[in-house]
């Protein structure tokens, strides 16, 4: 008998507030046409004043919940990946917990930034892999409008703010590659490379900060190192590329999402596209895009499913998993 972390259950909330490139045009010099051939986005969501990242969080969890057709008290832990908590702490994790009524069991936060539902997939994979828990509610959630520097028109344009979240449980599975579930998990940081990705603020600065990047640097480490962990993955569960039905990657930039496809060898007709809509939403970028595919119709139970994301640190992984 081999125990698997399996999804039940998968949900995700947008903050109302729809922004398209146009609004861009009137803050910094830039257009919708430089905005959709650099990135591919054509809008994304802001979260309204007063609006926190656990609000998004805790909405997300909500619809996961239901997906699952489970109550919070069904739950042992709650992770939360963000880099954009409401408070320095307590965490985001045990905000949300609070709000879904959880009384029992325990949360905590992930903070690995674009990359950071990976490392919370893996985190709760290893604790029901080690018996500490037997259904963890994993949510990804941000409010990065609220890191931009509006003069900036080389990163305000390209972030969101969103939150998606899957429910995982213990299940027992045969040990083979068509178990139901997390099969492998990959991760991933060298921090020589800190500097190319990063807010200015924090304890250091008594400041919130802003984000700073260095695109060029960013997109050539990224298409290189998400194909080599998402190989790593497979290789780990014994599968290849010819054997994934969808690839879901972390929805930061078009042409790393069709460039990390190509070394892949993966056709882009199996990978789940949601950065038109919903911009960079960091860490909930992954959880939103599983929603979204799955409500689509794209991911079904049974399908092969590969994701992949880089953040600052630099930090990346990759989990491979059968939904």
């Amino acid at each position: 008998m081999t125990i698997r972390a399996v999804v039940r259950g998968v949900g995700h909330y947008l903050p109302d507030r729809v922004v398209p490139n146009a609004e861009f045009e009137a803050i910094v010099e830039t257009s919708d046409e430089w905005i959709r051939s650099r990135s591919g986005i054509e809008r994304r969501h802001f979260a309204a004043d007063g609006q926190m990242t656990s609000d998004l969080a805790t909405r997300a969890a909500q619809a996961a919940l239901a997906d699952a057709g489970m109550d919070a008290e069904a739950v042992d832990a709650i992770i939360v990946a963000t880099s954009t908590p409401d408070l320095t702490f307590p965490s985001v994790a045990t905000m949300v917990q609070a709000s879904l009524g959880m009384t029992k069991g325990f949360a905590f936060d992930v903070q690995a930034v674009c990359a950071g539902f990976v490392y919370a997939l893996a985190n709760a994979n290893a604790l029901i892999l080690s018996g500490q828990a037997s259904r963890v509610l994993v949510i990804g959630a941000e409010t990065f409008s609220r890191l931009m520097n509006w003069k900036d028109r080389g990163t305000c344009v390209l972030f969101g703010d969103g939150a998606g979240a899957v429910v995982l449980e213990a299940a027992e599975g045969q040990g083979t590659t068509a178990d139901r579930g997390i099969l492998a998990t990959d991760l991933n940081s060298d921090g020589r490379y800190k500097d190319i990705l990063y807010v200015d603020g924090g304890t250091s600065t008594g400041t919130t900060g802003h984000l700073i990047m260095e695109g060029k640097e960013v997109f050539r480490h990224a298409i290189e190192k998400l194909a080599e962990t998402a190989h790593r993955a497979l290789d780990k569960a014994g599968l290849s590329g010819e054997d994934v039905d969808w690839i879901v990657p972390h929805q930061a930039n078009i042409r790393i999402i069709e460039g990390t496809a190509k070394r892949m060898q993966v056709p882009m007709d199996r990978v789940v596209v949601t950065v038109q809509d919903h911009g960079n939403t960091s860490a909930a970028s992954i959880p939103l895009a599983l929603s979204v595919g799955k409500a689509r119709g794209q991911i079904k139970q049974g399908d092969l499913v590969v994701t992949e994301a880089i953040g600052g640190g630099l930090a990346w992984g990759s989990v491979v998993l059968r939904w």
